[in-house]
């Protein structure tokens, strides 16, 4: 799922975008293009900030100048993460919207505890497992007509889980942490490149859908670099939703046009792109709950790793894969050899992972087993230190009986699509609390559907199921839609403790490749030595229980040859954009008080680390 980073615009504006002054709204439009006289001059990239009172990472320096400054001003880290996401649904509506969802990991200093914060959006009531079968042919429909959909529309999850997250966690309210949002939307950011780019992807369906083309396309065309660009809707909406409150999307006005925006899809009468109605009803939305959960928890080398539990896989299959990892001694010594052993963990969790993860409401997960030692061992004696298995390899069986070990098989069950169009970011407060949070609309451009009038797009999240069921006698899988139920996701915001205190945080967009990005990089800082910078930095591989080894090309370069000899195949990982593999952000303590924020230096533009008082 997840999401393109980069670096962001700036704020046109004539007094500070993170003033928390409300302002009055615009005249009704969907976009006022502009082109300024003298637009700002591009913000500092500035991947790493070392200092005291707070530290924030996110991809985008609006969205990180607003964590920080509600920091500045006595906010706690939920305060400011949720500033920040909001912020992102005005600089980043392709893909992190109140139309979409999320999950988030939050350490409390106060009680010491790890929470998990589950806001995955879920299917509407009426879903069953064949609803994305086409009845005239008894196949899935095609890919891309399931996304730009309405029956791609999961119910949005993110407002109920900002209410949730703020009710528990938070010192702020939301209406005073949506004010710096609604300034940017009506005042405008400034057009880069990669924001035109995203836009020339969805051009073609954007067209299609009259909301979504007066919104992103003013004047009818692709916006240009360096033009400004309003969303005075979103605006709108924010102060709207400030004042009203999440009711209002899940039990009044605006749900009511979220639901016939799913069921009715906006098309041009002209177009001729089949764009299919949704299943959503308000009553899906009445019944939406945002769910506090145990995170999962696996002790590697001496350290307690916590993460999402299922909807996601992301804490499970990181948390087992360390586990195998933890029955060998792994060191820099010898690097092709770590990541032979990285390489191979990876797939067989990713086997385990296809098999037995779902939205345990609806299915039994046995996730008790799947991070157990036992477990792990039984898996650890698969790994060859000179042979890379031949993937796909089977799921294990995480019954609690556990031989010293069992013969390799195979799956042919192919690794279901997840969009990489996610977004994540770590927040860091002076009083020791940490946010890691993961939000989404799943591709860019979610579902191609804009809500008329209100500036967001909708998601596409119910294509994260398995489209089409398995065949006749072939093993259950636990990811088939139906009604209520939480499409499998990937996502894995990540807080790592240390005798019981924080010592980092981590997270990626990058669909199912958010897995293996946060393993790999808490392998480079844990077991390679690497400090967290370089950690983030280092080229990256993925292995998810494939026979190729997708991997950027300065991996390939420098590993590719040594993994070769060991069986891996090694190619190039696809785009958009090509050879790039997440974008990461990140945070450690390096001392009591003292946080270094973390953020991509190159990939997809680089991101945005900003700390309260900078170290000197």
């Amino acid at each position: 799922m997840s999401r393109s980073t980069n670096w962001r615009r700036s704020a046109v504006m004539a007094a500070p975008v993170l003033a928390f002054a409300l302002v009055a709204p615009l005249p009704p439009a969907s976009a006022a293009p502009a082109a300024p006289a003298a637009p700002p001059a591009p913000p500092t990239r500035q991947p790493v900030a070392t200092g005291y009172g707070g530290a924030v990472s996110t991809v985008d320096p609006d969205a990180s100048r607003t964590a920080i400054e509600v920091l500045r001003r006595g906010g706690n880290a939920m305060d400011a993460a949720v500033a920040a996401s909001a912020t992102l649904g005005v600089t980043e509506p392709y893909v992190a919207a109140i139309g979409g969802g999320g999950y988030m990991t939050y350490y409390d200093a106060r009680s010491r505890r790890v929470h998990a914060l589950d806001g995955r959006e879920t299917a509407p009531g009426r879903m069953t497992a064949t609803s994305f079968v086409d009845p005239a042919t008894g196949k899935a429909i095609p890919f891309d007509q399931a996304v730009t959909s309405g029956l791609s529309v999961g119910v949005p999850g993110t407002v109920a889980q900002w209410e949730l997250a703020l009710r528990r966690f938070g010192s702020r309210d939301l209406r005073t942490l949506l004010k710096p949002a609604i300034k940017l939307a009506e005042r405008g950011f400034v057009v880069d490149q990669e924001f035109r780019d995203q836009t020339a992807v969805n051009e073609a369906r954007f067209r299609d859908i009259p909301p979504s083309r007066a919104l992103f396309l003013p004047g009818g065309r692709l916006p240009e670099v360096g033009s400004t660009f309003r969303n005075p809707d979103l605006a709108r909406t924010y102060r709207e939703l400030g004042k009203r409150g999440p009711r209002w999307l899940y039990e009044g006005g605006l749900g009511r046009e979220v639901a016939a925006t799913v069921k009715r899809p906006p098309v041009d009468p002209a177009s001729t792109r089949t764009v299919r109605p949704g299943l959503m009803e308000t009553r899906d939305l009445r019944a939406y709950k945002a769910l506090s959960k145990k995170p999962t928890r696996v002790t590697y080398r001496g350290l307690d790793v916590y993460g999402m539990p299922p909807s996601s896989s992301g804490g499970s299959t990181v948390g087992e894969a360390l586990n195998i990892l933890s029955n060998f001694r792994l060191g820099p010594k010898d690097t092709a050899r770590t990541l032979h052993y990285y390489l191979e963990a990876s797939k067989l969790a990713y086997a385990d992972r296809g098999r037995y993860v779902g939205d345990p409401a609806k299915v039994n997960v046995p996730l008790d087993e799947l991070l157990s030692s036992g477990f792990a061992r039984e898996r650890a004696c698969l790994i060859k230190p000179g042979q890379a298995a031949e993937a796909p390899v089977a799921p294990g069986s995480p019954d609690g009986r556990y031989t010293p070990c069992i013969p390799p098989g195979q799956s042919t069950r192919a690794l279901a699509y997840e969009g990489p169009q996610t977004t994540h970011l770590v927040v860091a407060d002076k009083w020791g609390n940490v946010v890691a949070y993961n939000v989404t609309i799943e591709q860019f451009g979610g579902s191609g559907l804009t809500v008329p009038g209100r500036g967001f797009l909708l998601n596409n999240e119910l294509t994260d199921f398995s489209l089409q069921p398995p065949a006749p006698g072939a093993a259950p899988d636990p990811n088939l839609p139906g009604p209520g139920k939480r499409p499998r996701s990937s996502m894995a915001p990540t807080v790592v403790l240390k005798d019981g205190r924080p010592m980092l945080a981590v997270g990626t967009p990058g669909g199912s490749t958010i897995i293996t990005t946060v393993l790999q990089i808490l392998l480079n800082r844990i077991d390679l030595g690497m400090d967290l910078p370089t950690a983030l930095a280092a080229p990256r591989a993925t292995q998810r229980n494939t026979p190729a080894v997708l991997a950027e090309p300065a991996f390939i370069k420098l590993y590719g040859e040594a993994l070769a000899a060991r069986g891996h195949r090694l190619e190039t990982a696809p785009g958009p954009p090509a050879g790039v593999i997440g974008a990461a952000t990140g945070l450690e303590f390096l001392r009591p008080g003292l946080v270094q924020a973390v953020a991509e230096p190159v990939r997809r533009g680089g991101g945005a680390a900003l700390v309260v008082h900078p170290a000197r």
